[in-house]
């Protein structure tokens, strides 16, 4: 069974940029006066100084960056250009990298891509979003970017005010009190903006599926199906127009590829305002966890045209994104050998593992492996053939279900066939 990926709009139905075009093109609005307001010549952080003179110097990062602006449709339902420049697009950058997201109005959790959004899905930003010269400058940007929002600068986000994080409208959006917080000091008591959206839940608000049942499987990530797909081969063509999965790309030519051919991958997405954190699916240990380098805001040109709504990706992103790749043997001798596979999604990309998740390590089914440092995106499970028996009712993607509900973190999400492996 697989389930079309194009069909659901992931990235606003989650929550990283707005339902409406017209509440993001609002914010584009807004921020590029909020740059423009600053005044000329800009003062451009050292890291897009960088960036900056890469374009200057290198002759095909120029054309990409350049083309790719000016291949950006001026018709709807991109009304009106942001970008016009190399310079322009700078500056806007510039303006993200001391700015933590904030809530309500045109809420807006990943900026640098919605600056971004309509280069990905041009002819120019294909090639340029896989180039491996643009690709480790963004890295860069966001490591920038990210210093901050890890920084007490980051915390102004967190007030009362109606784009504050403390509002009662926000407050019941991320139910602050699942969560550890304390709730008389001025900010919680997080640390910095990415403090508080890696925060944990408190004892008992997730508890563990069937904790003594090694045949039950428990959901990895607070997420929302999004793709189910058995028979899955070695080798794909993932870049085509139905993203099939393609187990070599996908687990980075890990040598236990051959074990899943024929398996089953699933895979669901994070929401915005959910837990970041990730959980072992089942008790087992972890026979290897590591990161793989990969792409930031590279899109399947086999979109066309539909890559810049943004229409979905997911499948994709799980090949050539970066991501952290953790293989597990479970206990239990059927399930045996299995993937989780954490995806990081433009701005959120960044995927770190627990120190409990070090090869050799023994985990209990719901212990943590890690976590999304700011946000986070989609991830899958990887088992072999012959594995499960059944999903859960709550674990079949619904594709055409703007609410569909939340496979809440630890909670049962399939259960292994029972006999011998």
């Amino acid at each position: 069974m697989t389930t079309d990926p194009r069909l659901t709009d992931v990235r606003r139905q989650a929550g990283w940029l707005p339902e409406s075009q017209d509440d993001l093109e609002a914010w584009l609005d807004g921020h590029q006066q909020r740059a423009e307001a600053r005044g000329e010549p800009a003062v451009l952080h050292p890291v897009l100084a960088e960036f900056q003179e890469l374009i200057d110097t290198d002759p095909v990062v120029h054309m990409y960056v350049t083309q790719m602006i000016a291949q950006v449709p001026d018709t709807k339902p991109y009304r009106k250009r942001h970008v016009e420049d190399v310079a322009q697009l700078m500056r806007l950058i510039n303006e993200v990298l001391t700015m933590a997201p904030e809530f309500g109005g045109h809420m807006v959790f990943t900026p640098l891509g919605a600056i971004l959004d309509w280069t990905m899905g041009t002819r120019a930003g294909f090639a340029a979003y896989r180039d491996p010269r643009v690709n480790a400058m963004i890295k860069k940007v966001l490591n920038a970017w990210g210093e901050f929002l890890c920084s007490r600068d980051s915390l102004y986000a967190l007030n009362d005010s109606p784009t504050g994080w403390k509002c009662a409208q926000a407050r019941r959006a991320i139910g602050i009190e699942q969560y550890e917080h304390d709730p008389k000091d001025e900010h919680w008591g997080f640390a910095s903006w990415n403090d508080f959206f890696t925060r944990r839940f408190r004892d008992g608000e997730r508890p563990v599926a069937a904790p003594d049942d090694d045949k039950v499987i428990v959901s990895a990530c607070e997420s929302t199906p999004y793709g189910l797909s058995t028979d899955v081969k070695r080798q794909d063509r993932f870049w085509i127009k139905s993203q099939p999965y393609s187990l070599q790309d996908m687990l980075a030519g890990d040598e236990s590829v051959d074990e899943f051919v024929g398996g089953t991958v699933y895979q669901a997405f994070l929401s915005a305002t959910n837990y970041h954190r990730w959980h072992s699916p089942v008790a087992g240990t972890i026979v290897r966890a590591f990161v793989q380098p990969g792409t930031y805001y590279s899109e399947p040109d086999s979109e066309g045209a539909d890559a810049v709504e943004p229409m979905n990706s997911q499948s994709y992103l799980a090949h050539v994104a970066a991501r952290a790749i953790i293989i597990l043997e479970a206990d239990d001798p059927v399930i045996g050998l299995m993937a989780f596979v954490a995806v990081g999604m433009s701005d959120v990309s960044s995927c770190l593992i627990s120190p409990n998740a070090a090869p050799g390590q023994h985990v209990g089914k719901g212990e943590e492996l890690g976590y999304f440092q700011y946000g986070g995106s989609t991830h899958c499970l990887v088992f072999r053939p012959g594995t499960i028996a059944e999903f859960t009712l709550g674990a079949i993607p619904q594709p055409h279900d703007p609410q569909a509900p939340l496979m809440l973190v630890r909670s049962k999400l399939a259960v292994a066939r029972s006999g011998a492996s």
